[in-house]
């Protein structure tokens, strides 16, 4: 049977919009794919994983399951590695050619939310930062991190509400030779060029907290996009850009995966694909 399910986990999930853009683009390519929102939590994801049968091709992975996803992995890209997050899955079921070193039956890993803020950010004209402030300590942010060092940062300080959870990210920065700092919310804050808040959507910080990144941070690229503005976003002095750019730019990655096997090779029609995907999500 060919594989043509495809599927966004995550818990919650119903604010997802993968299914709209990955359903533009298999339209484009006039593909009959279906592609689904399920909940799945993190306590559940093994099982279901498991249960999976060959009609499945992949998945998309979002809050809280790209730690999980990177364990599941059998071969994981270069930004999985450096992050310890996946979140997108190449299944047994689609014939794809495998990387070199993988099994045919391997379970491919891939993190496309580095891409995604890069293309995202060079869309806006941003496309050097030698300082860069994450706010968060999560798996996004772990990709922020890394999406920063390839803008060329030489500095990234991290904003953590609990000093202990951004040790990952300080061993990321580390293996990235960036120097790193971590910060407490209501802390002084040194000036940085850029800052990327990697907290999740409706997220509220006091009011105090939001000003102090603000008067620091230079422009502000919020992973989140609704509700718009966030609230850090509606305090910021500087421009205060929405994720949706990161959203559609690591679905175009994701695409790229779920088709050929890899994230690097640029589809054939890949600039009517990414229209396609950009009016299903901006809805126009």
């Amino acid at each position: 049977m060919t594989a043509t399910r495809l599927a966004v986990w995550g818990d919650p999930i119903a604010h997802s919009r993968s299914p709209q853009l990955h359903g533009a683009a298999y339209g484009e390519l006039g593909l009959d794919w279906t592609f689904e929102r399920v909940r799945v939590s993190e306590d559940a994801f093994d099982g279901v994983l498991a249960g999976l049968d060959a009609s499945w091709r992949g998945l998309a992975v979002t809050m809280p399951l790209k730690e999980r996803a990177w364990r599941a992995s059998a071969w994981r890209d270069g930004r999985a590695e450096l992050t310890g997050a996946v979140n997108t899955l190449v299944l047994p079921g689609a014939d794809v050619p495998r990387p070199a070193g993988a099994a045919p039956d391997a379970v491919l890993g891939f993190n496309t939310d580095v891409g995604g803020i890069v293309a995202a950010l060079a869309d806006e004209g941003i496309a050097e930062a030698a300082s860069v402030r994450i706010v968060g300590a999560g798996a996004t942010s772990a990709s922020a991190l890394v999406a920063a060092s390839e803008l060329g940062a030489r500095r990234a300080a991290i904003v953590a509400r609990r000093p202990e959870r951004a040790r990952p990210l300080v061993d990321i920065a580390r293996r990235l030779g960036l120097a790193s700092e971590v910060e407490a919310f209501g802390g002084p804050l040194a000036a940085a060029d850029l800052t990327i808040c990697a907290l999740p959507g409706g997220t509220i910080l006091p009011d105090a907290h939001a000003d102090a990144l603000a008067a620091a941070g230079g422009p502000l690229f919020d992973v989140a996009y609704h509700p718009w503005p966030s609230h850090l976003a509606s305090r910021w002095v500087d421009r205060a850009i929405p994720g949706h750019g990161m959203l559609l730019h690591q679905a175009v990655l994701q695409v790229r995966a779920f088709t050929t096997g890899s994230v690097d090779a640029p589809l054939a029609s890949e600039d009517d694909v990414r229209a396609a995907m950009r009016s299903a999500l901006m809805g126009d």
